[in-house]
This record gives structure tokens, sequence and C-alpha cells, in this order.
């Protein structure tokens, strides 16, 4: 990847938005909502406060995250498009 995130900010992978709502009806795609599930891609070093001292990020390369619906920066890199935010507009990571 050429982006390497600052401090306390990640790049995001939205993945794929459902297809079928829970009853089975297929949604069609200009009635679909962007995802607010992704994959960390990459992720800084960590905030650094105000004493100085760095502090790690909560979130690492391939954990699967929620995110506000209008959180982050959307880029365009090698035609894949990616979101860029700081780690403070995560909600949740995702268990498996």
């Amino acid at each position: 990847m050429k982006l390497r995130p600052l401090h306390d900010r990640v790049i995001i992978k939205r993945l794929e938005a459902e297809t079928k709502s829970a009853g089975g009806i297929v949604i069609p795609d200009a009635a679909a909502e962007k995802p607010v599930k992704g994959e960390v891609l990459a992720a800084g070093t960590g905030k650094i406060q105000e004493d100085g001292k760095v502090r790690p990020m909560a979130v690492k390369v391939g954990d699967i995250v929620l995110f506000g619906k209008y959180s982050g920066t959307e880029v365009k890199v090698d035609g894949q498009e990616l979101l860029v935010m700081r780690e403070e507009d995560l909600i949740a990571v995702v268990e498996k």
C-alpha cells in the first residue's frame, strides 16, 4: 500500500454491503446504504498525549471494525476506495 497513516489514524476498506434483508428481500444497489463495517488495512503508531508519550493503537491490521456512517475521509488509491479516519471515530472491533 502506498499510504502510511500518521499518529492515531487508520486506513479502512469498507466491507461489502448486505444485498438481502433479514426477511430475504433483495435490496437494490440504489437503495442500499454504505456499509459501516470495514477492515483495517494500516494503522499509525498511536496518539501523542500532552506529556509527549505515545499511547499505542487499540486496533491492528486485519481487525474488522465498526464506524460511524459519516466518519472519515474517502480517498482513492490504485482504483480502490478507502477511508482514512482517527482511531477515536471507530465504534467497536468485531470479535471472530
